[in-house]
């Protein structure tokens, strides 16, 4: 039973630090997980194996928006724009994951009219002079983009995976989440080192 002197304001001060406690022990799981996580197959740099972590954990992070048009697909897509740097790791690592009870499905994309199926969108930073061209084909879609180079969230891109110390540095841009109707977790609002637009497009 609680003291008879503690205040209802005591109470939830308490209780917010609680909170603010496990989010923060979420995101060092994982952070840890992101960068430490590797797959069978050794061709692939550290710094692919730890994107590919990222992109197989996403879903986690993310709320799509209830597909209203009424096409019925069986997979969940991650698709791979530009240069495919990720060898079998990738594939390897969505082998036997469902998002929503949809197969995940890994897939090399050549042709921006392609890019309207996916539901994650990695552009290599092979396509960095085309980011305004690529992000304009997904405009009207709910595909959680990720490029590589800083100014891929600047040219409206949502999540931007870079390098630093041995690990992941993670950019996010709430408000072009926002456009393409999708919520980012707090959880990964936490692990980012770069935040645009925060407070708009966020989720517990």
């Amino acid at each position: 039973m609680r003291g008879a002197g503690e205040s209802l304001f005591e109470r939830r001060h308490k209780r917010g630090w609680r909170n603010l406690a496990c989010a923060a022990a979420v995101a060092v799981g994982c952070l840890t997980e992101l960068n430490g996580v590797r797959a069978a197959d050794d061709s692939v740099s550290g710094e692919y194996q730890m994107k590919a972590n990222f992109l197989a954990m996403a879903p986690n992070f993310v709320e799509w928006p209830k597909d209203t048009s009424g096409r019925v697909t069986k997979t969940f897509q991650i698709c791979v724009f530009g240069s495919f740097p990720f060898g079998t790791a990738l594939a390897e690592l969505t082998r036997t994951t469902e998002v929503n009870g949809k197969r995940v499905e890994v897939r090399w994309v050549h042709q921006e009219s392609e890019l309207g199926s996916c539901q994650i969108v990695f552009v290599s930073r092979s396509e960095d002079r085309h980011y305004g061209r690529v992000l304009a084909a997904m405009r009207d879609t709910s595909a959680l983009t990720v490029g590589e180079t800083p100014d891929f969230v600047e040219t409206g891109g949502i999540v931007s995976l870079g390098t630093h110390g041995g690990g992941l540095e993670i950019s996010v841009n709430l408000e072009a989440a926002q456009r393409a109707r999708l919520k980012i977790s707090a959880r990964l609002l936490a692990l980012a080192q770069r935040v645009i637009g925060r407070g708009a497009g966020a989720r517990g």
